[in-house]
Formats: C-alpha cells, sequence, structure tokens
C-alpha cells in the first residue's frame, strides 16, 4: 500500500515596527500556533499558493516574498485509516500591513516578537522556521532588534 501525497505551501510572515523590531504574525488554529499556509492546488506553483495562502487566512494585501529563503518540512499523518506523506514549502514574507483579518478556520492571530513567537509556537518545526527566519534576515539586514515589543504592536490574544 503506498503512502498519500499532500503538499501545501506557506509563509513565515513578518513586519518591521517604526522601533525597528522585527514582529512575526502566527495564528491559531484548534489551540495550535502556526503559519499560514494550505494545498497547492491543481495548476498552482507554490509561489501562488503562497500569496493566496496568506491572503486568505490574513487578510494581509502588502505582502513581499523575500529571496533567498525557502524550507521544506515533511512529515507523515494519518487520515481516514491512510498514512499520508506531506511536504510543506515555506518561503518567508514581509508585510507592510499589520491589519490581520483571519479566515473562519482560525480562532485567534498575533504578532510576536521573535522570541515570544518562539515559545508561542506549537510545533518544533515551527519553532525551528522561526530560528531559521530570524538568522537568515539578522545575517541580511546586519542584524533589527528582536526580543522586545513595540508600544506600536497590537495586543495579541491569549
Amino acid at each position: 500500500m503506498r503512502d498519500m501525497e499532500e503538499r501545501s505551501a506557506g509563509a513565515v510572515v513578518y513586519r518591521t515596527t517604526k522601533h525597528g523590531t522585527r514582529m512575526f504574525v502566527l495564528l491559531r488554529n484548534a489551540g495550535r500556533w502556526d503559519f499560514p499556509k494550505g494545498n497547492v492546488e491543481k495548476g498552482e506553483t507554490e509561489l501562488q499558493t503562497v500569496i493566496r495562502e496568506v491572503g486568505e487566512e490574513t487578510g494581509l494585501k502588502d505582502v513581499a516574498i523575500v529571496p533567498g529563503f525557502r524550507r521544506v518540512i515533511e512529515y507523515f499523518y494519518r487520515r481516514e485509516g491512510e498514512n499520508v506523506h506531506k511536504q510543506v514549502v515555506y518561503l518567508l514574507a514581509e508585510s507592510n500591513d499589520d491589519e490581520v483579518k483571519i479566515s473562519f478556520e482560525h480562532q485567534g492571530f498575533g504578532w510576536f516578537p521573535f522570541p515570544a513567537a518562539v515559545g508561542r509556537a506549537t510545533y518544533e518545526n515551527s519553532k525551528s522556521l522561526l530560528n531559521d527566519a530570524e538568522r537568515f534576515l539578522s545575517k541580511r539586514d546586519g542584524g533589527l532588534r528582536t526580543g522586545q515589543a513595540d508600544a506600536d504592536a497590537p495586543a495579541s490574544p491569549p
């Protein structure tokens, strides 16, 4: 018996506050905190999927993909008694917008500075992705402040 195959794509989305702090968005779904992502639809590229899913799940419109960052996570799970091999491609995206309007499939969201985002993320893969994204951006940008929240950061739900 062959495993079923499933492909998804998503993004680690961040914005930079006027004080220079990088803030990452996480979505809450069924008590889990993770990134916007979804299944690649027929005829869609992973880039098209990322843009569509970020828009659908966060309502963010002003999003730019950061070149040079692409991570692939693979895992297995069971659905209807079958093993499913899932591959998820994550890109890095910057938003100049902080007005999140979550989709019906989510119960909450928050913009978090890097340490809080790592602490909030549910899965080890998500924590690892955040670490990779922060290292990538710090190396590219020469390091921004990531350890504290700013006065202009919207409050995040518990």
